[in-house]
């Protein structure tokens, strides 16, 4: 029976660790992605460099499969080179022995009157604890609740570590039987490495475990360094088999060397222990046979994994060379767009603010593309020309194939969003791909519209080309407030949306009643009528989409838009903004006074409603 809660506590204690290690990890990542992708795209061709930046960011994240995935990701979508990756990889290698080193701090401060007994784990864990939960309960800053998160994971692990140390100092017996076994056949030792790092999907946590086992005074440096050697490549094929999981070749290129490096590293370590050994330098007997504690497989791992850094470092283009010839360029792609949407990497799942950052990228090509077949469109009102009109034509099916593959990705992504910031950033960016698509659709319509006045040899009447000029520049002044808004997150450029695009509703309104009157008098024919009232619905609706952009950018930031955006713009179009007021008044005397007639009287009462609420509300905001 006591062996039976011996285990259950010892696993109970695993579970805790490594539940707090996970906790702990995925909350620094949080709190450290947005300046990751900025180190990262910093990488030069200096392997010292990506070195370092593989090291610290490893560091910062406590994960090297994740590291090393990003980095795969990062290669996939071309910010960073594949030669430019390996010294990554190499840094996060070793980057990995942080946490092994502060795991280390439960074998130091038995003293009864050290100050060093307060980073004891049994105390360590407490501590950590209840800071946790006073910084989440009391603490409200934009980064509290991942900083409070990250204490109480460092808590977690550190309580299960106790619970581990303390079940299995009852198993010392036994485990100095196994492990003098494992010393004596290290090809055992070197299985168990690997399973464990395999299964657990972690070096750290692994070598973290191989830590608290050391407590019970049964481990010897022979048959430990066969483990970390095992538990090298176990890590290693965990990283491997999510680079290569639907991946394209540079991201394949990635695992693979990641699993050459390793076990180039892992055959230096096993040849130079054993010569050092056997030649009594460093390694003597009394080092060999003698007992290892938490630090010194700490320290054991750290210099393995520095060492080995610093002979491969100067071999990293052989490194290059075999990843290249071993996996192949990608003999074909999908589709003829696929290059669209190559940052939409799925290695970025698990740091989502890269995964957003890649949806940010792809947004900004599908506005761009949708505002340049706008100008195209409208260019073709102009003059009509086949090639342009081919051209707009190919750009929307290349539309529309970004938006289908980027509506997926941010389905996927969904599953691995956490927390109140990322879950708005999802959201405006799943309004964000429908809006974009849109504008693109109008685009077409109008270019159409354009084919259709040239299939039928007709064209609009001199009023009504100079009321499109007019139209034209209103419309281009709301696409360029529309893309400085998203572009920057710009909220000021977003709020001078919504007036433009109510004088464009006004403008649009002038325009209608005046072709009426046009075709009422015979000065246009009902083709051209139809072409010309269809190219002032689809520009109304650009605008319309314009809008809802700037309000969802709004939205970002101003808790009360996002819960109702109806009555944001309601307040607005009841002059209750002066701003709104003041904007609107100027841009609609600007845009009427340039018609080529008296066209005030047809918005007199709009015009007069925001004239009077400007002055009521004059001073107020």
């Amino acid at each position: 029976m006591e062996v039976i809660i011996a285990l259950l506590t010892i696993f109970g204690g695993l579970a805790m660790f490594l539940y707090g290690m996970r906790i702990m990890g995925n909350n620094l990542k949080e709190s450290s992605s947005g300046t990751l992708k900025v180190f990262m795209e910093r990488v030069t061709n200096n392997p010292v460099k990506a070195f370092l930046l593989g090291l610290i960011i490893t560091g910062i994240i406590q994960s090297s499969t994740a590291c090393i995935v990003i980095t795969a990701g990062l290669v996939v979508a071309g910010i960073i080179k594949f030669e430019h990756s390996i010294g990554i990889i190499v840094g996060a290698n070793v980057g990995t022995t942080v946490t092994g080193q502060i795991i280390s701090l439960i074998g130091i401060g038995d003293e009864s009157n050290s100050i060093l007994r307060f980073f004891k784990p049994e105390i360590l864990a407490p501590v950590s604890l209840i800071a946790g939960i006073i910084i989440l309960m009391s603490v409200n800053t934009k980064n509290s609740e991942n900083i409070g998160t990250i204490i109480i994971g460092f808590g977690i692990l550190f309580s299960g570590l106790v619970a581990m140390t303390d079940a299995v100092t009852q198993f010392q017996s036994s485990l100095e039987s196994l492990f003098t076994t494992l010393g004596k056949i290290p090809i055992l030792g070197y299985l168990c490495g690997f399973i464990v790092s395999f299964i657990l999907q972690s070096s750290s946590a692994s070598v973290g475990i191989l830590q608290s086992f050391s407590l019970s005074g049964a481990l010897t440096f022979n048959s430990v360094y066969v483990i970390i050697c095992g538990i090298f490549l176990g890590d290693c094929l965990t990283t491997a088999i999510v680079c290569f999981i639907g991946a394209k070749a540079e991201s394949k290129r990635v695992g693979f060397v990641n699993v050459v490096f390793n076990l180039c590293k892992t055959l230096l370590v096993l040849v130079f222990v054993n010569l050092f050994h056997s030649l009594g330098w460093w390694l003597t007997d009394d080092v060999w046979f003698g007992k290892i504690g938490p630090s010194g497989i700490a320290n054991a791992n750290t210099i393995f994994n520095l060492a080995c850094a610093i002979v491969l470092l100067p071999f990293l283009s052989l490194f290059v060379k075999l990843g290249n010839r071993i996996i192949k360029d990608d003999k074909e792609r999908a589709s003829m767009f696929s290059d669209e949407v190559e940052e939409l990497s799925p290695n970025f799942f698990s740091t989502p603010a890269l995964a957003f950052r890649s949806c940010y990228d792809v947004l900004m090509k599908m506005f761009m593309i949708a505002k340049v077949n706008i100008n195209r469109s409208q260019d073709l009102l102009k003059e009509f020309n086949s090639k342009t009109f081919d051209i707009i034509k190919t750009d929307e099916r290349r539309l529309d194939y970004i938006t289908d593959k980027l509506s997926n990705y941010l389905i996927q992504l969904s599953q691995h969003v956490n927390g109140i910031e990322h879950t708005k950033i999802l959201d405006q960016y799943y309004k964000m791909v429908t809006e974009f698509e849109r504008l693109g659709d109008h685009a077409v319509n109008i270019a159409e519209s354009a084919k259709t006045l040239y299939d039928n040899h007709v064209s609009f009447t001199d009023t009504a080309k100079e009321e499109l000029v007019i139209l034209r520049d209103l419309l281009d002044e709301i696409l360029s407030y529309t893309q400085t808004a998203f572009e920057k997150r710009d909220i000021e450029c977003a709020r001078r949306i919504e007036p433009l695009e109510e004088v464009m509703d006004d403008l649009i309104n002038a325009l209608h009643e005046n072709h009426l009157q046009r075709l009422r008098e015979n000065q246009c024919t009902i083709i051209a009528g139809t072409c010309f009232l269809d190219v002032l619905s689809n520009v109304e609706r650009i605008s319309d989409t314009c809008s809802n952009v700037g309000v969802a950018t709004v939205a970002r930031v101003d808790a009360k838009v996002a819960r109702s955006s109806h009555k944001y713009i309601s307040a607005l179009h009841q002059g209750k903004n002066i701003e709104f007021n003041r904007i609107y008044h100027e841009k609609h005397d600007i845009y009427f006074d340039r018609l080529p007639y008296d066209a005030k009287s047809l918005d007199d009462d709009q015009q007069s409603f925001y004239d009077n609420e400007y002055i009521q509300n004059e001073g107020t905001t």
